[in-house]
C-alpha cells in the first residue's frame, strides 16, 4: 500500500479509519496532496472527488446526515477552506459531524505575499466544536537528523497526534462539525510503501446522562397537575421515539402533539400541521379566546429548529408557566420561557419520567383534535377551489411520492408549502434547517443519495435550485434521484412578506425576477428532463418520473409568479370559516 513520505498526513489516515470515518470528500488541489494520497489508496476508505468546494461540503453534510457518523472533507489551502464555511455552519446548527481537514501553508509563510494564502488558523472558531492547528513536519533523512532535532520532530508528532484524536472524538462525541488545520512544507507528492503507522490513539467517550425518581419528581408533580400541556416536535431522525411513548402521550387527554414536516414522528393523534392549526387563529375575530384556550401550562418540546413562525409567535405572546427541553447536548430558549433543560435522549427521558406521571381527565385535547379535524374538511374543499399555483403543484406532487423514498426539501417557500400537508409515513423528510439557507440543499440532497441507495427525491425553489446547480457537477449521482423545481420566476416568498409588491425595486431586489429554465443544466448533466406547466401535465408526468430508469430526472414545473401569495395568504382566511 502506497502512503505519503509526510508523517502527519500518514497519521490522519490512521486515525480517521481506526474510528470509523470511512467517508471522504476530497476538494482537488495540491497543497493537500498528502492527504489525497493517503485517503485514496487506502482500503477502507470510499473516496469522492468534488470541485466545487461549497457542494462538496453539503454533499458531505448529506452524508453524514444520513449515515450518522462522522465523513471527512479534505481541502487545499487559502480560499478553497472558506468555501466550506456555510456547510459547517449548517453541520454546527443541525449537530451533523463534519470532520474538516484543511492543508496550509508553513505559519512562516503566511501573510508575506505567497499565493494561495489566507489566516487559516481558527478560521471557524464560532461555529466549530474543536479546531486543531497541527505543527508542520520537516521530513528529512534520519543520518541527517542531530539527537535535539530529532526530540523535536518527536514532540512535534506526538502533538500532532493528540490534537487529531482530539478533533476526531470531538466530532464523534459532540455530533458536529470539527476542523483540523494541517501545514505541510514542500515536496508534497513523495510517496513511500510498507510502512509502519501506529499513532497515539485516545478512544472517544460517549455518555449518556440518565435521571433519578428524586431528580424527576418535583416536575412530574406539575406535569400532573397541569390540564394543558404541549408537546413540539422540531427536526428529527426518523425513529427516534419509542413506539410505547408516542400511544402514551396520544392516549392523554390533556397533552396534544404538534410535529413539523421534518420531524419524522408520526401518528393519527398527532398534529402533523402546526400552521393549519394557528394560522385561522390568528384571522378569528375571538382570536384572544382561542389563543388563551389553546395556551399550555408546560410545554416540552424535543428535536431540532422548529420551521412555524407562527407557532414561535404564539408562545413568544401567549408563554406556558413551564417549558422543558430534552436534548443530550442543547436547548435553545426559542420562546423566551426556558424553565428546564433535560440533557439526555428522548427515549431515557420518558423512560424514567412517565412512571411519575398519571393520566388527568381533560378537554385540551378533545377540543383541539376536533378542531383539527374540521380543519382537514377545509382544507380539502380550499384545495378543491384553488388554481394553479405553487400551492396546488404541491397538492399533485405530495400524495403521489412513493413509499420509503428519503426525501429532501428545499427552504424559503417549498418548505412552508410542504407544512400544510400531511405526508406518508414511509417518507424520511429532511431540510437544512440549522441555518435555514437556500445555497445548499441540492448538494445535501445529493450527497445523502449516494450513501441511502434507496430513491431519493428533492423538491426546490427555482432560486435554490440555480444557485445551487453546481451540485449536479460529479460523477456519483445515482439513477433513482429525483429533483422537482417550482420555478416561478423568482423569490416568491418575498411576495408574501409585508411591502410593495409591484415595483421595479422590488422585483429587482428582493423578488430577483428570471427568465431561466433548466432544460439545458438537465441535458448537461445528463438528467432525464420533464416540464409542466398546468396540473394535468403535472399528473401526466408523475408516473413515470418516478419510474425506473437509467438516468437521474429533472421535473421543472412552471408557475405563475404573480398570485402564489394570495392563493396562500387567503388559505388562513378560508380555513377559519
Amino acid at each position: 500500500m502506497k502512503y505519503s513520505k509526510i508523517p502527519v498526513a500518514r497519521s490522519i489516515v490512521a486515525l480517521c479509519v481506526a474510528k470509523n470515518i470511512n467517508h471522504v470528500v476530497i476538494s482537488p488541489g495540491s497543497r493537500n496532496a498528502p492527504l489525497t494520497i493517503g485517503f485514496t489508496h487506502h482500503p477502507d476508505i470510499k473516496p469522492y472527488s468534488i470541485v466545487d468546494e461549497r457542494c462538496a461540503a453539503f454533499y458531505a453534510l448529506g452524508m453524514a446526515q444520513q449515515l450518522q457518523k462522522p465523513v471527512a472533507l479534505v481541502c487545499t489551502s487559502g480560499s478553497a477552506l472558506l468555501n466550506y464555511y456555510p456547510a459547517i455552519a449548517e453541520a454546527y446548527y443541525s449537530d451533523i459531524p463534519l470532520v474538516i481537514i484543511s492543508a496550509d501553508r508553513p505559519v512562516e509563510r503566511i501573510d508575506i505575499g505567497d499565493g494561495q494564502t489566507i489566516r487559516q488558523k481558527n478560521v471557524f472558531e464560532n461555529h466549530i466544536l474543536y479546531s486543531a492547528n497541527l505543527h508542520s513536519e520537516l521530513v528529512l533523512d534520519s543520518e541527517a537528523i542531530d539527537k535535539k532535532l530529532q526530540q523535536k520532530q518527536f514532540e512535534s508528532q506526538k502533538h500532532n497526534e493528540r490534537e487529531v484524536n482530539l478533533a476526531l472524538n470531538k466530532a464523534i462525541e459532540g455530533k458536529g462539525p470539527v476542523h483540523i488545520n494541517v501545514p505541510f512544507y514542500e515536496p508534497l507528492y513523495d510517496l513511500v510503501e510498507n510502512v509502519d503507522v501506529n499513532p497515539l490513539q485516545i478512544l472517544p467517550e460517549i455518555k449518556e446522562r440518565t435521571y433519578t425518581e428524586n431528580q424527576l419528581q418535583a416536575y412530574a408533580e406539575l406535569w400532573n397537575k397541569a390540564k394543558r400541556k404541549m408537546i413540539i416536535v422540531g427536526v428529527a431522525q426518523p425513529n427516534i421515539v419509542e413506539q410505547e411513548f408516542l400511544e402514551k402521550l396520544a392516549r392523554d387527554k390533556s397533552v396534544i402533539v404538534l410535529t413539523e414536516t421534518t420531524s419524522n414522528l408520526n401518528h393519527p393523534e398527532f398534529f402533523t400541521r402546526i400552521d393549519t392549526l394557528i394560522g385561522p387563529i390568528e384571522k378569528d375575530e375571538n382570536s384572544a379566546e382561542l389563543f388563551k384556550k389553546l395556551q399550555p401550562e408546560i410545554l416540552l418540546t424535543f428535536g431540532g429548529m422548529v420551521v412555524s413562525k407562527k407557532i414561535k409567535a404564539f408562545l413568544r405572546n401567549h408563554q406556558p408557566q413551564q417549558h422543558w427541553h430534552i436534548d443530550p447536548k442543547k436547548a435553545y430558549n426559542t420562546f423566551f420561557c426556558l424553565n428546564k433543560h433535560f440533557e439526555t435522549t428522548v427515549n431515557s427521558f420518558f423512560t424514567h419520567f412517565f412512571p411519575l406521571t398519571e393520566t388527568l381527565q381533560s378537554d385540551y385535547g378533545t377540543y383541539w383534535k376536533e378542531i383539527k379535524s374540521k380543519r382537514q374538511v377545509r382544507h380539502e374543499e380550499y384545495m378543491d377551489e384553488i388554481p394553479y399555483s405553487d400551492l396546488k403543484a404541491m397538492q399533485e406532487i405530495v400524495p403521489t411520492i412513493p413509499e420509503n423514498y428519503i426525501v429532501h426539501l428545499g427552504n424559503s417557500s417549498t418548505i412552508r408549502y410542504a407544512q400544510l400537508f400531511k405526508w406518508k409515513e414511509s417518507l424520511r423528510i429532511f431540510c437544512n434547517r440549522g441555518t435555514s439557507g437556500i445555497d445548499g440543499s441540492i448538494s445535501t440532497s445529493v450527497g445523502a443519495a449516494c450513501v441511502y441507495g434507496e430513491p431519493t427525491l428533492m423538491i426546490s425553489g427555482d432560486l435554490s435550485f440555480f444557485y445551487d446547480s453546481n451540485a449536479l457537477w460529479n460523477n456519483y449521482i445515482p439513477k433513482n434521484f429525483r429533483i422537482i423545481i417550482l420555478n416561478n420566476n423568482g423569490g416568491g416568498i418575498f411576495r408574501i412578506l409585508p411591502g410593495n409588491k409591484n415595483t421595479e425595486n422590488f422585483e429587482t431586489y428582493f423578488e430577483t425576477t428570471h427568465q431561466l429554465q433548466a432544460k439545458s443544466l438537465s441535458e448537461m448533466y445528463g438528467f432525464q428532463y420533464y416540464s409542466a406547466k398546468t396540473s394535468v401535465e403535472i399528473e401526466t408526468h408523475l408516473e413515470e418520473f418516478f419510474s425506473n430508469s437509467e438516468k437521474p430526472k429533472l421535473l421543472e414545473i412552471f408557475t405563475p409568479r404573480k398570485i402564489n401569495d394570495e392563493v396562500l395568504l387567503e388559505y388562513f382566511n378560508f380555513m377559519k370559516s
